[in-house]
């Protein structure tokens, strides 16, 4: 019998929380970074003041805190999303416009991104699946997509059929070309690029399993 590649490094699949810990931890410090709409926004509640991390929100803001709790929230200061946030010493706010050109600059560090599906060289797919009754979102993926240095994903490993979202190529349309670096899901962490994809870590789950989950060659760190 062959020898199992044992990369795991959780006895269970990651949660929401969990995962968003993960990927706050991952953030080089004082890194300027934005994060997408949906789960991407837990990062900013696992951010440590010493990583000196700047978050950037597409409707005109620098500076952004955590989610706002209680006598925190304010109506009129909320990320992209439209959840209420708050704000750290310095913050700043501007046009949508000079946002937009903050991320089309390349003055991003990173952006963390949901998506529907990522391929093996690092496609993006996170604005439309195609289905008749779905209703597009692309916002300003397309600029994060293309305008940060880095772009990780946070998703589900598997749809709700049980489908791998990690792909050898994409069937939704593109958000962008070759833009992904990693992508944290629930049971492992992947990297990819034009070489294609590395299993850095596995959750409750081995190697081999995870293979056995995702459509495409494999190789572990």
């Amino acid at each position: 019998m062959g020898t199992q590649t044992t990369i795991q490094t959780s006895e269970k699949p990651l949660g929401r929380d969990e995962l968003a810990q993960l990927v706050a931890r991952d953030i080089t410090p004082g890194s300027f970074v934005n994060l997408g709409i949906g789960q991407p926004t837990l990062v900013s509640n696992y951010l440590t003041e010493e990583q000196n991390i700047t978050l950037h929100t597409e409707n005109g803001m620098l500076g952004m805190g955590p989610a706002a709790e209680g006598d925190e929230i304010d109506g009129d200061l909320i990320n992209a999303g439209k959840i209420p946030v708050t704000e750290l010493p310095g913050a700043s706010y501007f046009h949508h416009a000079d946002s937009f050109a903050i991320m089309r600059g390349g003055h991003l560090d990173i952006c963390v991104l949901g998506a529907f599906q990522v391929s093996a060289t690092g496609d993006l797919a996170n604005w439309h699946t195609g289905a008749p009754d779905a209703i597009p979102a692309v916002g300003g993926a397309m600029d994060l997509a293309t305008g940060a240095k880095d772009v990780f994903v946070m998703m589900t490993l598997l749809t709700r059929e049980g489908v791998s979202k990690l792909v050898e190529q994409c069937t939704y349309p593109l958000t962008g070309v070759g833009c992904v670096t990693r992508v944290y899901t629930d049971k492992a962490v992947f990297l990819t690029g034009p070489e294609g994809v590395t299993v850095r870590e596995t959750f409750g789950c081995t190697f081999e399993e995870i293979q056995e989950l995702v459509p495409l060659p494999l190789k572990a760190a």
